[in-house]
């Protein structure tokens, strides 16, 4: 067509998908933006899963001006979609398939062809997400009634790696509350109606913790001789520390010599022997 000949500037996408079908608007938009000026309009057919919903949206366009474009990996719909395209002779564009086809070649094998998996990729990422705000909300003891609603609370005096092992372990999709344990400040009530399983006692070496405690205050611009870094104060908080950890009947864990990844590992797999497999999904 030449382009002083008078075109008719109204057109329907029709956007099948077997997820949300926000991948095939996109391309949509990007596409008919070629052409502007233009009146379109798209219509969205998400968590497409049987042939009677494909075959529904044909007997619909089949009166319009349009195209249908799809994003369904699974082999028996995408085939009934080409037929259907054949049958009502309207325009299908599969998005899919060469970009599979291309992938599958590159890695020597063959795509799992299971519709949703995006969606679930998306879920697991919010649900990391909000497990990362929990941790920050209740760390160091912020607001104790994040203990009744976390999968995890961790117990320790200061230095006992308690906000590393927390982050750590909100990755992992766990939302973690951790307290500090002071001799000074009565351990919140409730601890003590948690499930013990779900409790776990952060103890370390008090030598360990003297240098660790040491190098804090030095950060901070303050003498290394406070109550806070010695060795008495120290020894004095581990047992009451001990004290509360007996009382909770929790397990506990010396992160002396451990990195996070490995106090998490022991943490993570007392969580599996207690809940199973299920609370890492």
């Amino acid at each position: 067509m030449n382009r002083g000949e008078k075109m008719d500037k109204n057109i329907i996408i029709y956007i099948l998908s077997d997820s949300i079908g926000e991948t095939g608007e996109q391309v949509a938009k990007a596409a008919i933006s070629q052409f502007n000026p233009i009146k379109y309009e798209v219509r969205r057919f998400p968590y497409i899963t049987h042939e009677d919903q494909i075959l529904e949206v044909f007997e619909e366009a089949q009166y319009e001006k349009c195209i249908i474009i799809y994003t369904i990996v699974i082999e028996k719909l995408k085939d009934y979609v080409i037929e259907m395209g054949k049958r009502y002779n309207i325009p299908t564009v599969d998005l899919m398939t060469s970009t599979l086809n291309s992938l599958e070649y590159v890695l020597g094998y063959e795509p799992k062809r299971e519709s949703g998996l995006i969606r679930r990729l998306d879920e697991k990422y919010f649900k990391k997400v909000e497990a990362v705000e929990f941790a920050v909300k209740y760390d160091d003891g912020k607001d104790t009634r994040g203990i009744k609603m976390a999968d995890i609370v961790l117990v320790g005096i200061s230095r006992t790696s308690k906000t590393p092992l927390s982050m750590y372990l909100a990755h992992k999709n766990f939302k973690v509350a951790n307290v500090p344990l002071v001799p000074e400040v009565p351990a919140p009530k409730e601890l003590f109606l948690k499930d013990p399983k779900r409790v776990f006692g952060l103890i370390a070496n008090p030598f360990k913790l003297n240098e660790i405690r040491q190098e804090r205050l030095k950060s901070l611009g303050l003498k290394n001789n406070a109550n806070y870094a010695s060795i008495e104060r120290i020894k004095l908080e581990l047992e009451y520390s001990r004290e509360i950890m007996d009382k909770l009947n929790c397990v506990v864990i010396d992160v002396s010599n451990k990195a996070v990844e490995e106090t998490a590992g022991i943490v993570i797999d007392h969580m599996k022997e207690n809940f199973g497999e299920f609370i890492l999904d």
